[in-house]
């Protein structure tokens, strides 16, 4: 599933906790800084929701630069796609 910023992939793992793994290329954001602040921001979404995630792998990867979004629009974004991902163990 996807927005126009990520792509979130899922897949239950039958394991009590959650796992997050960050695909964040080069080619959509050019300099390291832009990157870092994408994977921080993704960690601590998924962080704060880890409870909610129990249960699945997680693959998160960049559809186009995202390094000009505010903070608050990919935290958004990032929820939508948690609770989405826990509709789809249900």
């Amino acid at each position: 599933m996807g927005d126009d910023y990520f792509s979130v992939l899922g897949q239950n793992n039958n394991k009590p906790v959650a796992r997050l793994g960050l695909a964040i290329a080069r080619k959509h954001i050019k300099k390291a800084v832009g990157r870092n602040r994408i994977k921080r921001l993704t960690r601590e979404s998924f962080r704060q929701n880890q409870q909610l995630l129990a249960g699945f792998d997680i693959v998160v990867t960049l559809r186009k630069d995202a390094s000009r979004l505010d903070n608050e629009t990919i935290r958004q974004s990032l929820t939508k796609h948690w609770h989405s991902l826990t509709k789809k163990k249900l």
